[in-house]
C-alpha cells in the first residue's frame, strides 16, 4: 500500500524517537563536555549500553533488513529504557511479516 511505512522503517523510527529522548545523565553515562549536535543518546551510546556493535546498531536504526535476536532486541530495550508498551511494540515490529 502507497504511503504505509513497511516495519522496518517504522522500526528505523521508532528506535530513532526513543533514542532522542535520553540524555547520557539518564544513560547513567558521564557528561563528555562536548557540544552535541543530536538531541539525545548518540547511536555508539546505545549500542555501547546494548552490547551490540556500532554497525550493527546503526543498519537497525536505519532499517536495513537484518535479523535480530529476541535477547539483543531486550539490550536494545534496555538501554533505550523501553516501557512494557514499548517493549512489546518493539518486539512486534521485529516480528511483523
Amino acid at each position: 500500500m502507497a504511503g504505509r511505512l513497511d516495519r522496518y522503517e517504522e522500526l528505523s523510527r521508532f528506535l530513532r524517537t526513543r533514542r532522542e529522548r535520553i540524555t547520557p545523565n539518564q544513560a547513567g553515562l558521564p557528561e563528555s563536555g562536548r557540544r552535541r549536535r543530536t538531541p539525545g543518546l548518540r547511536r555508539s551510546e546505545v549500542a555501547l549500553l546494548a552490547d551490540v556493535g556500532l554497525d550493527w546498531y546503526t543498519y537497525l536504526e536505519q532499517g536495513r533488513h537484518i535479523n535480530v535476536s529476541a535477547e539483543v532486541l531486550d539490550r536494545i530495550a534496555g538501554a533505550l529504557q523501553l516501557d512494557e508498551s514499548e517493549r512489546r511494540h518493539l518486539f512486534h515490529l521485529k516480528s511483523s511479516p
